[in-house]
């Protein structure tokens, strides 16, 4: 097998559209019969292991595994028509949204079967993954600091100390970020807490992602101390990082975000969709136990995602939050 990998931040060149890839990477097998195309918010490091396991089972399916934003595969499924078989997405709301305007092929198969009724949609949308929101923290700068298990126990430290974390706080720029969206949506439905935090970290001229690999690293080096809504996985997995950060889920609530799959209409590679849904569904589900943590909040995967989307509601939304942070 070899693979080859072309990255940064790029126009898609194949057919003149205008969405921006991150990554693209071509996992080629010898004698291949078909080429399954894969688009997905998920970093190319974290998913290649299953596409190697993928292609041992068959290994006459090349994959070409293409990185980019939520936002930008909504781009380019609904905007560009770009072919893609399969769409993978931590942005619940904008894979619901792509389902229930049509562009999701309905599928059922003993894999499917293993997922819990709150992990799928219409047969048409499938989660993988629950990962909650977390707190990562620079360990250096908390050494001789108590570290805040609440988001209510985080505004108190900020407020006794600003000249402290004055311009080193992260979090999601939610205007461009699907995911951020989804988590600042979410959090404000659960609890006020959220938009004291918010208004706090604006005035301490918090800084703003496009994703928690950015804040990670940034947390890593000093750059900032706190990184808020960060995805606990992508922290856990950086496992060379372990002596410069900490990760905290939050006590109060943790928001629990399904990474989610779906088969797109009009595929070429029907069967081949078929059995890397099957393949990625028996790996998710036979192995991943329901957390019973009371603070978990699961995102509930249905049309109530669909509220925030609509075009006024979000308007108003990110309205109040750009009042809240950019101060």
């Amino acid at each position: 097998m070899r693979y080859l990998i072309t990255a940064c931040l790029i126009l898609w060149a194949s057919s003149g559209a205008a969405f921006e890839i991150e990554a693209r990477t071509e996992f080629n097998t010898d004698n291949s019969t078909a080429t399954l195309n894969i688009i997905s918010t998920t970093d190319t490091a974290l998913f290649a292991p299953l596409i190697h396991s993928f292609q041992q089972a068959n290994p006459r399916i090349s994959v070409i595994y293409t990185a980019a934003s939520s936002s930008q595969i909504n781009v380019a499924i609904v905007e560009e028509s770009a072919q893609f078989d399969i769409a993978i997405s931590s942005a619940m709301d904008l894979q619901i949204k792509l389902a229930n305007d049509g562009f999701a092929s309905r599928y059922a198969s003993d894999a499917t079967a293993l997922v819990p009724d709150w992990g799928q949609w219409r047969d048409s949308i499938f989660a993988f993954t629950q990962e909650p929101a977390e707190i990562v923290l620079n360990r250096a700068a908390f050494s001789n600091q108590e570290i805040p298990q609440t988001r209510a126990a985080m505004i108190e430290l900020l407020r006794n100390e600003p000249n402290k974390f004055n311009g080193r706080i992260g979090t999601y720029d939610v205007r461009s970020s699907g995911l951020g969206y989804l988590f600042a949506t979410q959090d404000s439905r659960t609890s006020e807490t959220y938009w004291r935090l918010t208004e706090l970290m604006g005035q301490l001229n918090a800084r703003l992602y496009c994703c928690s690999s950015d804040m990670i690293e940034d947390v890593s080096t000093g750059k900032i101390a706190i990184a808020y809504n960060v995805l606990g996985s992508y922290a856990a997995a950086r496992d060379d990082l372990a002596d410069k950060i900490i990760i905290i889920e939050p006590q109060d609530y943790a928001t629990v975000m399904l990474r989610t799959a779906l088969i797109l209409k009009g595929t070429a590679e029907q069967q081949g969709a078929e059995l890397f849904m099957d393949h990625l569904l028996s790996q998710a589900w036979t192995q991943t136990p329901e957390s019973q943590q009371q603070n978990l909040r699961r995102i509930p995967l249905g049309p109530g995602l669909l509220v925030f989307l609509d075009r006024l509601k979000r308007q108003q939304f990110l309205k109040e939050w750009e009042s809240a942070i950019l101060q």
